[in-house]
């Protein structure tokens, strides 16, 4: 199998960290976003780097784009022995008392369906293979319902934990491993979506998201073996409120 990775979310924050990661390693990356110029973006910071990798434009909540991207990437590079699952989102409105079945539905399919599909995908070659790495970048509101998660995130993060888990159940004897990075705050684009986004001082003492990417290439980069079933990071520091 080629040191091919896919890695969705790539666009922007801890995805396109771990992107960026990735290839200045060595890797061949397919980088995977629902915003073409985004993943323009990623291949700009890549510099010289930027010939190992490929933009697929994708929905990760779309089977069917899921599979044309798939295809593009593993045309250039052959079949993924990584897959980063970094794609997520939340909404402003994300209390009970505001939310509504739409944005509900919007946030699990991004978070969860789409890591289920790009996992979907890839586990045969992987199988065949009898290697494979799977990260999940879910959350420390996997542990806990928090009230700044909102239900609609928490529930999905908690079943992407879920997810996880199943994977490593199912397919370590199929020489597969899987990984849930759990972070708290991490200073990304999503923290504007929050109700009342954080101001900058506080985003300061806030994981940055080439922490999280370290995290993911721990997991990456430990021999065959061995396995980081969850890996819980948090900011050292108390946030200024």
């Amino acid at each position: 199998m080629s040191r091919t990775a896919v890695v969705t979310g790539a666009g922007s924050g801890v995805g396109q960290a771990v992107a960026l990661h990735l290839v200045r390693e060595g890797w061949n990356v397919g980088l995977v976003g629902r915003r073409e110029s985004a993943l323009k973006d990623t291949l700009t910071l890549a510099g010289q780097s930027s010939p190992k990798m490929i933009a697929a434009p994708c929905d990760v909540g779309d089977p069917a784009q899921v599979e044309r991207a798939a295809k593009l990437i593993e045309e250039k590079f052959g079949p993924p022995e990584v897959l980063v699952a970094a794609a997520g989102l939340n909404i402003p409105k994300r209390a009970w008392e505001v939310l509504n079945y739409e944005d509900f539905k919007h946030v699990i399919d991004a978070n969860l369906a789409g890591t289920f599909n790009w996992v979907r995908r890839v586990l045969p070659s992987m199988r065949k293979a009898q290697n494979g790495t799977i990260v999940a970048i879910v959350s420390d509101a996997a542990l806990t319902a928090m009230p700044k998660a909102g239900a609609a995130y928490t529930a999905s993060k908690f079943a992407q934990r879920g997810l996880v888990q199943s994977i490593n159940a199912e397919e370590r004897q199929n020489g597969i491993r899987a990984t849930a990075i759990l972070p708290g705050d991490i200073n990304t684009p999503i923290l504007d979506k929050r109700p009342v986004p954080p101001p900058p001082e506080a985003r300061v003492n806030m994981l940055q998201a080439d922490d999280v990417a370290a995290c993911v290439m721990l997991a990456v980069n430990l021999p065959g073996r061995a396995i980081v079933e969850e890996l819980l990071v948090r900011p050292r520091f108390v946030p200024v409120k």
